[in-house]
């Protein structure tokens, strides 16, 4: 179970093309200017099954990619591993985006490292609003990254994203 914020089916703001971003209930960062504070309690959402989510996802025909938002996905690794992993089952591009960097995550617990795994994409760091931009496709701060994460898992360290339709090249 997913305590779950809620789901917006048809998304262009959370990654390149139509996505179904899935906003997870409960963050521990509470950034200052978050777009979502609504989210950072725990426990105060909706518990809701993967199988339940992944329906949903499915009725939108348009979508091609999901993206994991927040709260913070990574406060609920093992529920979102395994919806990454049936998403990717079914075809789709998994993205999330997390608070914590790709270096917290890998140091992180083994649920977090799992999660990590499926991703194709991470959008990491906490939104930092002083550095708040709004030239950074499908990023709140300057400071957040856009990794390939498979990528970045073969070498060890982050591998940006620098090209294509993630920063705005279609």
């Amino acid at each position: 179970m997913i305590d779950l914020s809620s789901i917006v089916p048809d998304s262009i703001v959370d990654g390149p093309g139509i996505r179904v971003t899935i906003f997870c209930q409960g963050c521990p960062h509470r950034c200052k200017g978050c777009h979502n504070p609504k989210t950072w309690k725990f426990g105060s959402g909706t518990p809701t099954s993967v199988e339940r989510i992944v329906e949903i996802v499915r009725q939108s025909p348009l979508a091609r990619g999901v993206t994991f938002s927040g709260g913070e996905p990574f406060s609920q690794a093992a529920g979102y591993a395994k919806l990454a992993r049936l998403l990717k089952a079914q075809g789709y591009e998994v993205a999330s985006y997390s608070g914590y960097t790709f270096e917290e995550i890998l140091a992180g617990d083994d649920d977090q490292r799992a999660l990590l795994k499926e991703l194709d994409v991470l959008i990491d760091g906490r939104f930092v609003l002083e550095e708040r931009s709004l030239d950074t496709p499908f990023r709140g701060s300057r400071n957040q990254r856009l990794i390939n994460v498979q990528e970045s898992l073969k070498t060890g360290i982050p591998v940006e994203i620098t090209t294509g339709r993630w920063v705005g090249q279609y």
